[in-house]
C-alpha cells in the first residue's frame, strides 16, 4: 500500500488483489475521505472517491428571487400541461 498526500487528500494506491481482499476496509477508507488508486500490476488503472453529498436545501427555481425580490411564481405554473402540449414534449404528433 502506498500513500501519496496532495491537495490536503490522502490517495491510497492498492492492487486489485489488496482491493478484492480487504474491500471493506478500502470502502471505510473512501467513506472517511480518502482516494483509493486502484492498480493492475502496479499501474494506476482508476479511482475511487467519495461521492458528493446531494445539498440540502431545495434550489431556487432561477435567480429572480435575488435581482428581482418581489418575484412570484403562481401555483398555476405546476399544473400539468395541457394535452396537446405535452404530446409535443413526448414526441406524439399533435
Amino acid at each position: 500500500m502506498t500513500k501519496f498526500k496532495g491537495y490536503n487528500q490522502t490517495m491510497i494506491n492498492l492492487n486489485i488483489n489488496e482491493i478484492k481482499t480487504h474491500f471493506s476496509r478500502c470502502l471505510a477508507k473512501v467513506i472517511n475521505g480518502e482516494t483509493v488508486i486502484v492498480c493492475k500490476r502496479n499501474i494506476p488503472v482508476a479511482e475511487l472517491k467519495p461521492i458528493a453529498a446531494p445539498p440540502k436545501k431545495r434550489r431556487p427555481i432561477g435567480l429572480a428571487g435575488k435581482e428581482y425580490p418581489d418575484f412570484q411564481i403562481s401555483d398555476a405554473f405546476f399544473d400539468p400541461l395541457p394535452e396537446d402540449i405535452a404530446a409535443v414534449f413526448n414526441g406524439e404528433d399533435s
